[in-house]
């Protein structure tokens, strides 16, 4: 007989204790702040989907969803992110709301790791998307806002790198004509394996100029200098497009005020492959991992049969916890007020007009001579004794 599972979580879950929880909801808070002054509605939608409508929208992968069966027979997922589900409602509910449209969420999400990953299968996000507007003032609306949440969070120093997924695939089209060698180079540079590009790049059967360009790409991560070093690189071609879009992204960042936390990055490749546009990516120093994740996805909403450009971005709250100098205030002293049953009204009464007046006030039942010690302990609570005495305390 297998061991009873007493302690344990399903491999990915965990406990989010009361510390952490009260600095998340503040951190929460500031963000919806934020997010809200620029003019987004809040939208929250149903931890399961129907695995035949978000599921299969989803860029998240199949293997990674957590998969259920309804009482129907019907095959239902966890929510894997919540971008495809928001592209479901506006596709539905939202379907005579003229566009565009804006709307943030805070919510979990749900994604089943391996044994071996020791990451979290369930994390929250809080998001924004904009949905209707195909101008690259909208891609840099997403952007600013990113950067002003990370600033409300206390975030510092805040860097965003931003690429266009048809930057390197473009160039790779006009010199490789090989598509499962065009395969490894962006393998190589998503997983950031340099020493690979570099050796394909001198092995591969090209002439010594689009050599020297493969080489070039691995210079293209700076500021605003970099759109004409990349502009030299490309032919009148799907690349060549994308830099002229980095060009006005960065003019349109420019009117925001933000560029110092901007970062060109034309190598940069996301994952999911929905994107169809400009990506970015938000860091914070010493964490290797985006806190932020971001860019343009127009085909999605093509899926639920109301095509519409958007774009929009993804706070990761678990590693936001881990970087944010977000302060929380004066922590406030707790009451604790003990009483003994004959005095129970009295001890009620104080503890309600405390409450009105905005402070903590816990009330305990004190039996066969029990002290108010364990509360003591905790070293942020003053206690108020009352016994059964009527006028002491």
């Amino acid at each position: 007989m297998s061991k009873p599972l007493v302690f344990e979580k399903p491999l990915g879950m965990r406990d989010i204790l009361p510390e952490s929880l009260a600095k998340q909801r503040h951190l929460e808070a500031a963000l919806k702040h934020c997010i809200e002054r620029w003019g987004y509605e809040e939208i929250a939608t149903p931890s399961l989907e129907y695995y035949d409508t978000v599921g299969l929208a989803s860029a998240t992968l199949a293997d990674r969803m957590f998969k259920l069966l309804d009482k129907q027979g019907h095959t239902v997922v966890l929510r894997p992110d919540m971008t495809t589900p928001i592209a479901r409602v506006v596709s539905s509910l939202y379907k005579d709301v003229s566009l565009p449209i804006r709307l943030f969420y805070q919510a979990n999400v749900f994604r089943a790791q391996e044994k071996e990953a020791g990451r979290n299968a369930e994390f929250f996000q809080t998001g924004v998307e904009l949905i209707g507007d195909a101008s690259v003032d909208a891609d840099a609306e997403a952007i600013a806002i990113a950067i002003y949440c990370l600033q409300a969070a206390n975030v510092s120093p805040i860097k965003i790198a931003i690429g266009h997924v048809d930057f390197l695939d473009g160039l790779l089209d006009e010199i490789i004509t090989d598509p499962i060698i065009h395969e490894k180079f962006r393998r190589f540079l998503h997983d950031n394996d340099y020493v690979s590009y570099r050796h394909l790049a001198d092995t591969v059967d090209i002439g010594d100029q689009d050599r020297k360009r493969l080489h070039a790409i691995l210079n293209l991560r700076g500021g605003k200098a970099k759109i004409a070093e990349a502009r030299e690189l490309t032919i009148n071609g799907k690349a060549r497009k994308a830099v002229q879009t980095i060009e006005s992204l960065w003019q349109a960042l420019e009117a925001y005020g933000v560029t110092e936390h901007v970062l060109l990055d034309f190598n940069l490749i996301s994952n999911l492959n929905y994107y169809t546009g400009v990506v970015f990516e938000g860091y914070a120093a010493d964490l290797g991992s985006p806190l932020v994740t971001g860019g343009r996805y127009d085909k999605l909403l093509d899926q639920f049969g109301r095509p519409a450009p958007a774009t929009g971005f993804a706070i990761k709250m678990d590693r936001l916890m881990q970087v944010t100098a977000f302060e929380q205030g004066v922590e406030k002293k707790t009451t604790v007020i003990g009483y003994a049953a004959d005095n129970r009204e009295r001890a009620v009464t104080m503890a309600q007009q405390l409450r009105k007046e905005g402070n903590v006030v816990i009330t305990h039942l004190l039996v066969d001579g029990e002290t108010l010690a364990p509360f003591e302990q905790r070293g942020n609570c003053e206690t108020i004794y009352l016994v059964a005495q009527e006028g002491n305390s």
